[in-house]
């Protein structure tokens, strides 16, 4: 089954081939993960419009009807029906808990944004990780395969030797074993291949058949600024994570001096306006029934209304206490936000040049690889070297090659991970990636 999928891979040509910001662009319309911060940004601002909720005027509307009956010696006497309607309006003068749950309210809403933003961010990360895990999937399975064929054919020329008097059994024996490794690393090839794949589909929320391969040549180049500390600088001004921590540690103090002003006074315009009708009938026996006029009232008044909590059983200070100490431990979340952002910059821009290094390495160890090889397949020819060191410096090869092939994603993931970190992460990173693919 695997075996399948690999062959509609590499045959299937005709098909529309997808590049990285093909499938990016599509992540941007149909992964959950990112649609659901959306739905969280869209969430976070409504803070402000509650916090500002608490400093605008107040209108409350009520109206009320009521039908009264009056008996006497179980006789109705008289009846009357009451309306009445009553428009009442507070605005807030001197309300510092609510002034504070506005800046609370503003702040949240700033952090719903950055976090929005890092989204934006990791979106692209983790694009690229799931296109570059299908690549290094079928990088590992073609070196599988390439090295499966080298060493059948060894195989079949030692059989061949062997059969003539020319090999000894043991080296059958030897290259049968090799062979054998190679055909399960094959298939583990195959099933890695299939469950990348899958990943990748999860993404947008469909199969994808074909990609674009990335170059062979991609030169490593050291981070630009050319400092950890440049780079840690950047970081603290324009990580969104950091942002966010920040901003909530300063919504969190803003919440702690709301509870404490609770103990002020709160002081308030209200201005009531009442309206009310009845409506009286009168009765004398059956027959004679009376009817007055109706009476109507109308009532304004405006105030200014002043409210000093006293004591409500130590449930003001308990509050105070109790923001302040969630205030204490935001200020430890932020730090230890910040030192996290610090080190993964720092780790960052070591990665960079340590994978740069690394690929330049990787691609000197295949030609090395390459010529090792050929000089052991000499030797064999010549009786120098033996089955095992011809079937080894197979497996060096293509070791060597798969490892090139990793070392170009490391090494490009790094760079991406490394602005991540810093926060100046965008989709510009997604086109120059892309490239560097065909």
């Amino acid at each position: 089954m695997f075996k399948n999928l690999v062959l509609i891979s590499f045959i299937s040509l005709p098909l529309a081939s997808e590049n990285l910001l093909d499938i990016y662009n599509e992540a941007l319309d149909n992964d959950p993960q990112y649609k659901s911060s959306e739905y969280s940004l869209l969430a976070g601002k409504e803070f402000v419009v509650q916090g500002r909720a608490g400093l605008l005027p107040n209108v409350t509307l009520s109206g009320s009807t009521n039908w009264n009956e009056y008996y006497q010696f179980d006789e109705l006497q008289s009846a009357y029906n009451n309306n009445s309607v009553t428009a009442r309006l507070t605005q807030p003068l001197f309300r510092l808990d609510s002034w504070f749950n506005f800046k609370r309210s503003k702040k949240l809403t700033d952090a719903s944004e950055a976090d929005f933003a890092y989204e934006q961010q990791n979106l692209i990360i983790r694009t690229v990780e799931k296109y570059f895990g299908v690549l290094r999937a079928i990088d590992n399975l073609n070196a599988a395969v390439s090295e499966e064929k080298a060493i059948k054919k060894q195989l079949d020329q030692i059989q061949q030797r062997f059969e003539v008097g020319l090999s000894a059994i043991t080296e059958v024996q030897e290259a049968q074993l090799a062979y054998d490794l190679s055909v399960a690393a094959k298939i583990r090839s195959e099933g890695a291949l299939f469950n990348a794949r899958e990943e990748l589909n999860s993404l947008i929320g469909r199969e994808i058949f074909s990609i674009d391969s990335l170059k062979a040549d991609i030169v490593p180049e050291n981070p630009n600024p050319t400092t950890k500390q440049e780079w840690v600088d950047i970081a603290l001004k324009n990580n969104y994570r950091l942002q966010a921590s920040v901003l909530r540690r300063d919504a969190s103090q803003d919440s702690a001096r709301s509870s404490a002003s609770e103990h002020l006074p709160k002081i308030n315009i209200v201005g009531t306006e009442s309206e009310s009708n009845t409506n009286q009938y009168s009765y004398e026996g059956f027959e004679d029934f009376g009817f007055q006029a109706p009476s109507e009232t109308q009532r304004k008044n405006y105030s200014l209304s002043l409210s000093i909590p006293i004591s409500q059983g130590g449930a003001v200070n308990s509050r105070r206490r109790q923001a302040y100490a969630e205030y204490n431990r935001a200020v430890e979340e932020t730090l230890f936000a910040q030192r996290t952002v610090i080190q993964e910059v720092r780790s960052g821009f070591s990665n960079v040049i340590t994978l740069g290094a690394n690929l330049k390495a990787q691609k000197q160890a295949v030609v090395s690889a390459n010529s090792a090889l050929e000089a052991t397949r000499v030797g064999y020819e010549v009786g120098t070297r033996n089955i095992v060191d011809l079937l080894q410096a197979e497996k060096n090869l293509y070791t060597a090659e798969k490892n090139l092939a990793n070392a170009k994603y490391d090494y490009l993931l790094s760079q991406l991970n490394l602005e991540l970190a810093a926060g100046t992460l965008s989709p510009q990173s997604i086109n120059e990636i892309n490239g560097y693919l065909n």
